[in-house]
């Protein structure tokens, strides 16, 4: 059986502590990375929606890294959104830029009513690259 490690950015934000979460698992050469909302520093959610987004995805891109990891070894994706129908454009125009190219990762979405304040949150299953683990 695998050894589960916690993984954390340089710059944990205050979600992981007021929540008592990790950001990711490491397990084998697996990393389960929790979800990330667009949150400041203090935690408190982005208002804008795209920038909501963005920083999402800055998060995750930070968690990623902080395992060896990066956007193109992620397997497989969730999301979670507030409001599909009004902000699917702007979730599928952030998508785009940040996965331009085939091969694309699985994705799933998913409406929810509730994300504690946040209207977008993204959570990932990556493969681990070998020179890293």
């Amino acid at each position: 059986m695998s050894q589960r490690e916690a993984v954390f950015p340089a710059n944990r934000h205050a979600l992981y502590q007021q929540h008592g979460y990790s950001a990711a698992i490491r397990s084998g050469d697996l990393l389960f990375v929790s979800g990330q909302v667009g949150s400041r520093t203090d935690g408190s959610p982005e208002p804008d929606f795209e920038r909501q987004v963005r920083l999402a995805f800055d998060n995750l891109r930070a968690v990623l890294a902080a395992a060896g990891c990066s956007l193109d070894d992620i397997i497989d994706v969730t999301s979670f959104h507030t409001d599909p129908e009004n902000q699917f454009a702007t979730i599928m125009a952030v998508k785009g830029e940040t996965f331009p190219q085939a091969p694309y990762p699985n994705w799933t979405a998913v409406g929810v009513n509730w994300l504690a304040g946040f209207d977008f949150e993204i959570k990932v299953i990556a493969r681990i690259p070998a020179t890293t683990h």
